[in-house]
């Protein structure tokens, strides 16, 4: 606060009249001692008024807040009429603030503030004061209250309790229109003066908006304020205190006023005209493209709904409103034929969903556009002329025959040749083939409705420029019955005669099948094919015929079984008939008819065997099997022996295989593929002296190529055999391959010798000359050393 303003405040406060409330002046018990002065004090009235004198004197009763001075501020002087100046008596003070706040001056009374003393913390303060004797500590006066009231000075400032407001206001609201309001509160004394009376004016936000001075309501200054131009205001508010006038304190306030849409503006679309384009191949329900209309407002105010209103493509497309990014989706209704039309135009409106009808005056809130849809040509598939086909044919046509054709064409404006074929899935007994030019379907086998009645058929129709596109098409064929089945029995008769039987006994009911299905249903006839006089048939005229006998008793001794031939016919055409044998056996019967036995089973007692010859071949199959048990237990206890006895080393002995080659004229005997093959040589030979006691698994060696050599060959079948440990001695002939049969020349060997029964001539060999004059010496003696 300045000097000039506490000056100011200070001449005022000065030239105020200060009035002493009652209520704030103490209260003394009246005691004997006291004094009473009187005065007379005229009034305006005309009459008297007598003053009492009180023992307790006051200079002051208020206190002037907010003292800057140096000194202790002056409160006020309490004095009895006890006190004689001589300092005998002591004033005491206590209650609110005594003692720091208050001070008083034992001997004279003085009462001083020792601070500055604000009003808007404490309004008034409540004392109690009593003066005492020194020496004795005697009151001398009974204890008084008094009040000091606290003065005010416009020392506050209006304050708001918000720094920022935020309001809002719709858009186009009238002049006048309540926006918000603002208080603002003075911690000054309301009752005393104007220092707490506010006033409120408007520092900014003008001409748009003002505020009433005394409630501090906003309102609109400015007709029809639009949003789409300007959507936020700052309004600053100003609250002044001591009504207003100059030198009272201010506090201000921001205010942000928004202005909220309303449906004032109608959606427009941009463009007049829209041009889009879609395939002709997209599908019923694809989206080829959207439409939008702009609308100044926002939220609901802008929602719009899309509709075909006109247009020759009405019918081939539709539109639905997207609420999320509010467009009109235009999309496919029906299929689309380039061929056909090439062009579409269709009338598109957008109308608000949410009309205000306070601004109807503002225009119609909808708007059309045109919207041309240019259809683009694709290369098609194959189109049928029928979404599927249905074909009968009779199950006797021949082999080749056609059943039905099936067209098919290209939409598209080039006409590609159509080739058609089945989808042998479909067939795959292939029962049916069809014209790949022309699409006759015609049979490949023979029908039979028995088997099959309906076949399902797919047929392709493909482009031959471009195999690709292709389409297909159902095709039924239904198999048309025709009568080319006989009737047969139902059922496998077991039937009997009693042998005493009367003439006209039924035996049996007997009922016939058909596999084909006449269009009138199912008629049998039934009759026997030759004059039987022992039985008869008897046609009951609904499919089933009844068995009698036209003789009295029959012998089951002499015939047991009688055979009757049946014959069994339809009426459809060609009349089909079958013969049927029925099984008659002779039984025994009792009186009431009953089977008792028949020839059949005397015939197998006969062949039967008894229960001991049973028993006895039994009792034979087990002594078999005892034997052959124990026969293979022998062999496994045999000791193994080697199969050469002689007491010699075994490799002086030679073992004889019988094996000999056809020599080089034997051409015939022996393939030499045999040693190329490795199959030959799959199975390893064990040795064949002893008997083996652990089979050993033969080692597998690779195979040899088919160009190899038959000397690398045979050499490593020799390394083979001299490295296994399971292989015949050394001095012992491994066989490697069958060699042949004999050749004309016989063989040379003297091994072979010793294996002949009769003698040999060899003089033959002196014919063949020199050289062999030694061999006709060895050989051409007449002893044989065969023995040897």
């Amino acid at each position: 606060m300045t000097i000039y303003q506490f000056l100011l405040l200070f001449l005022l406060w000065v030239c105020l009249p200060h009035f002493c409330s009652p209520e704030i002046m103490f209260r003394r018990t009246p005691v004997p001692q006291q004094r009473i002065l009187g005065a007379r004090v005229p009034r305006s009235d005309g009459k008297i008024l007598h003053r009492q004198k009180r023992g307790w004197m006051w200079n002051q009763f208020f206190l002037l807040e907010e003292y800057t001075g140096s000194d202790y501020q002056y409160v006020g002087k309490l004095h009895s009429d006890q006190d004689k100046g001589d300092g005998s008596l002591k004033y005491i003070l206590s209650g609110d603030g005594a003692g720091t706040l208050f001070i008083i001056d034992e001997k004279t009374g003085d009462i001083h503030a020792t601070r500055r003393i604000d009003r808007e913390e404490k309004a008034f303060y409540t004392l109690r004061a009593q003066a005492i004797n020194r020496r004795t500590l005697r009151p001398v006066e009974p204890e008084s209250e008094f009040v000091i009231k606290i003065h005010d000075i416009n020392d506050n400032e209006p304050t708001f309790p918000e720094e920022i407001y935020t309001a809002s206001v719709p858009e186009m609201s009238v002049v006048g229109t309540s926006v918000v309001q603002v208080t603002a509160t003075d911690a000054d004394d309301p009752s005393y003066g104007n220092s707490a009376r506010v006033i409120y004016s408007i520092l900014q936000g003008q001409p748009y908006f003002s505020v009433e001075p005394e409630t501090g309501i906003i309102r609109t200054a400015l007709p029809n304020m639009n949003r789409e131009n300007r959507e936020q205001y700052q309004v600053v508010i100003q609250a002044k205190d001591m009504g207003g006038q100059m030198g009272g304190l201010s506090g201000t306030t921001t205010v942000n006023i928004t202005l909220t849409d309303v449906n004032d503006n109608p959606p427009r679309f941009p463009q007049n005209t829209i041009h889009l384009r879609v395939l002709e191949s997209s599908p019923v329900g694809t989206a080829i493209g959207s439409v939008k209309a702009t609308d100044a407002d926002t939220g609901k105010n802008a929602e719009v709904e899309y509709r075909i209103i006109d247009g020759d493509g009405t019918d081939m497309f539709d539109i639905i409103t997207e609420k999320d990014t509010q467009e009109g989706i235009i999309m496919v209704k029906k299929p689309l034929d380039y061929e056909s039309r090439r062009l579409y135009t269709l009338k598109v409106e957008a109308e608000n969903t949410h009309v205000d009808p306070r601004f109807y005056y503002l225009g119609p809130f909808k708007d059309t556009t045109i919207v041309k849809i240019s259809v683009e040509d694709v290369d098609e598939p194959p189109v049928f002329s029928r979404s599927s086909y249905l074909f009968e044919v009779h199950e006797d046509i021949e082999v080749g025959t056609i059943i039905g054709t099936v067209m098919a064409r290209d939409p598209d404006s080039a006409s590609s040749p159509i080739r058609f074929s089945l989808d042998r899935h479909t067939d795959l007994d292939r029962i049916f083939n069809i014209h790949s030019g022309n699409g006759s379907l015609y049979t490949s086998k023979p029908l039979d409705r028995e088997l099959s009645q309906w076949h399902n058929l797919t047929v392709i129709a493909a482009e031959i420029n471009n195999p690709k596109e292709m389409t297909r098409v159902a095709v039924f064929v239904r198999i048309l019955d025709v009568n080319d089945n006989a009737p047969q029995f139902a059922v496998f008769y077991d039937t009997f005669v009693c042998e005493n039987a009367r003439p006209g006994q039924l035996i049996q009911t007997i009922s016939a099948v058909d596999k084909d299905d006449p269009l009138g249903g199912q008629k049998f006839f039934f009759s026997l094919a030759a004059v039987n006089p022992n039985f008869t048939v008897q046609d009951n005229e609904d499919n089933t015929a009844r068995i009698l006998t036209r003789k009295n008793g029959f012998n089951r001794h002499e015939i047991s079984t009688y055979l009757l031939p049946v014959v069994i016919s339809d009426n459809d055409y060609p009349i089909q008939s079958s013969t049927g044998t029925l099984t008659i056996r002779v039984c025994a019967c009792d009186s009431q008819g009953n089977m008792q036995s028949c020839s059949a089973e005397a015939l197998l007692l006969p062949a039967g065997l008894s229960t001991g010859a049973l028993i006895a071949i039994l009792l034979c199959i087990i002594i078999l099997l005892v034997i052959v048990v124990l026969f293979a237990a022998l062999k496994r206890q045999r000791k193994k022996e080697p199969l050469i006895l002689s007491k010699e080393d075994i490799r002086d002995n030679i073992v004889s295989y019988n094996d000999e080659g056809g020599g080089e004229e034997d051409t015939q005997a022996f393939d030499i593929g045999t040693l190329r093959n490795p199959a030959a040589i799959e199975e390893k030979k064990l040795r064949r002296d002893i008997i083996p006691e652990t089979l050993f698994i033969p080692r597998r060696t690779p195979t040899a190529p088919d160009n190899t050599d038959v000397r690398d060959f045979i050499n490593e079948r020799l390394k083979e055999h001299d490295l296994d440990p399971t292989a015949p001695p050394y001095d012992s002939l491994a066989t490697y391959a069958y060699e042949g049969n004999d050749s004309i020349a016989e063989s040379l060997s003297s091994l072979e010798s010793g294996t002949t029964d009769g003698d040999q001539n060899y003089d033959y060999l002196r014919e063949w000359g020199p050289r062999f004059n030694k061999l006709a010496e060895m050989y051409g003696g007449g002893d044989s050393d065969k023995d040897s």
